[in-house]
């Protein structure tokens, strides 16, 4: 099987096709993830992973994903430990990582970074984040972390909530969800409300989303909450973030009006927006969530390597 592209820029990008491909060949790595088979599929292929933001998940799925494959990665974490250091540019910097390795996957600040990695490289590029931008593979993960719970990914009634004005993950998530016909709600506080362009688009497709800043009022009717940190790096103003911080709180309390089969998810980390008691509930699948990141990972890189 081949996806229609070669790099994984944003969501847009891929086919529904091309999803079905990924969860089909997700669906066949669940073991090999687990370290109950082993594999030597990508065996002698180099992954590059270049990461100019902190990240731990992001980071160590995908290491996980092609070392339980057989594969091997080189990189670096911080930028300041590469030559950007001396001034090079990002166009420069992938043009020497692709020589090598199989493929590359970068996080970087800059909205964009990745396309423009993508138009200069001659290896499949796969973006972990680009500033405010996308982060498809976290999308895919979460889709699949839905389809996992539910069978499928149509006909469900989402919410998105917390900070939905920086979330790069809820921007592609809203895009891909509202794809399969589920009904979106977007709940935030006063100031971090999904972008209108996103929203304004979204009902120009015929897409159903609902916007909203109160979560008990639309608790009971969903299927699956998926709850985002307010993002503290992204405020220039500490007391703007201090305005915002404790708008909501997911608690056992709380979840009692929801749906019995409702699932929690979460991108993590995790600061207080979800109460540590939540954590063995049944409504708890973040961190099933983790493990679906791997499989997916694992998915992505066989067909593009």
């Amino acid at each position: 099987m081949k996806l229609t592209t070669q790099d994984i820029i944003s969501f847009k990008g891929l086919t529904n096709e091309d999803v079905e491909k990924i969860f089909s060949e997700a669906d066949k790595f669940e073991k090999i993830a687990k370290g109950e088979k082993p594999s030597e599929l990508l065996k002698g292929k180099i992954l590059g992973t270049l990461f100019f933001e902190p990240s731990t998940r992001t980071k160590l799925s995908f290491k996980s994903a092609i070392q339980r494959l057989g594969g091997s990665t080189i990189g670096f974490s911080r930028p300041e430990v590469s030559s950007v250091a001396k001034g090079e540019t990002l166009a420069d910097t992938i043009r020497t990582v692709e020589k090598y390795c199989d493929a590359i996957v970068l996080r970087h600040p800059q909205m964009g970074s990745a396309k423009l990695a993508a138009e200069v490289s001659k290896i499949p590029i796969l973006n972990a984040g680009d500033g405010a931008g996308h982060h498809p593979t976290q999308t895919l993960l979460d889709l699949y972390s839905i389809r996992k719970n539910f069978g499928s990914i149509r006909d469900l009634q989402i919410g998105l909530l917390g900070d939905l004005k920086y979330g790069r993950t809820v921007h592609s998530l809203a895009y891909a969800a509202s794809r399969f016909e589920n009904k979106l709600y977007v709940i935030s506080p006063e100031g971090l409300e999904m972008p209108n362009e996103i929203v304004n688009d979204l009902k120009n497709k015929g897409r159903e989303i609902i916007e909203s800043y109160d979560l008990k009022e639309v608790l009971p009717k969903l299927d699956v909450l998926y709850v985002t940190r307010i993002q503290k790096e992204r405020f220039s103003d500490a007391s703007e973030y201090n305005k915002v911080k404790d708008s909501y709180k997911i608690n056992l309390e709380l979840l009692e009006s929801a749906k019995s089969n409702m699932r929690v998810l979460h991108p993590l980390p995790r600061i207080d927006e979800i109460e540590p008691e939540v954590d063995s509930s049944k409504y708890a699948k973040y961190f099933d969530q983790v493990f679906n990141g791997v499989v997916v990972r694992m998915a992505l890189l066989s067909l593009l390597m």
